[in-house]
C-alpha cells in the first residue's frame, strides 16, 4: 500500500477509492476507525493503516425527516426521510454512516443487530467528488 498520512482520511482519499481503512497500533494492536495518529489505549504514536472488511452489525440508528441542506438537495424531507446509524465493524471499531436498504418511514421495521455491508456513495465529479460512508443489509 502506498504511504499515506493520517490526515488523508479526513480528506476522504481512501473513501474515494472505495476503501474503508482504520489505524492499528503497532504496540498494543488496538484498531480505530476513524483513524487516529496516537493510540488512546497505550499512547503510542506507532500507528499503521489497516483495511476493514466493511461488514458489521447495526447497533444504533435514527430516521431523519428534517436534514441538513446537503440531504435536502438529494431529495430527503418530511415525506422522504433517511436513516443514519452506528455500525460495529467485525474488526471491532464503531463507525457512523447512512443506512440504506431499510424503510425509514417505518422505523419499527429496522432492527438493531442487522448484519450490514459497506457501500460508498459518490457525489460530485472530478476533483469535486466526495464519497460518503453508507451501509446496507447483507
Amino acid at each position: 500500500m502506498e504511504e499515506r498520512t493520517f490526515s488523508d482520511i479526513s480528506h476522504g482519499k481512501f473513501l474515494n477509492e472505495d476503501k474503508l481503512m482504520a489505524s492499528k497500533c503497532k504496540k498494543c494492536g488496538a484498531v480505530f476507525a476513524p483513524a487516529r495518529p496516537i493510540c488512546p489505549k497505550c499512547k503510542s504514536q506507532e500507528m499503521e493503516w489497516t483495511p476493514m472488511k466493511g461488514t458489521g452489525k447495526l447497533i444504533a440508528y435514527t430516521c431523519i425527516a428534517v436534514g441538513p441542506p446537503m440531504m435536502i438537495e438529494e431529495g430527503y424531507d418530511r415525506n422522504n426521510p433517511y436513516c443514519s446509524g452506528v455500525v460495529q465493524l467485525d474488526e471491532g471499531p464503531k463507525v457512523c454512516g447512512r443506512i440504506e436498504g431499510v424503510n425509514p418511514k417505518e422505523p419499527e421495521t429496522i432492527k438493531v443487530g442487522t448484519p450490514l455491508k459497506v457501500r460508498f456513495l459518490h457525489r460530485g465529479e472530478g476533483e469535486n467528488i466526495k464519497t460518503y460512508l453508507a451501509f446496507k443489509p447483507e
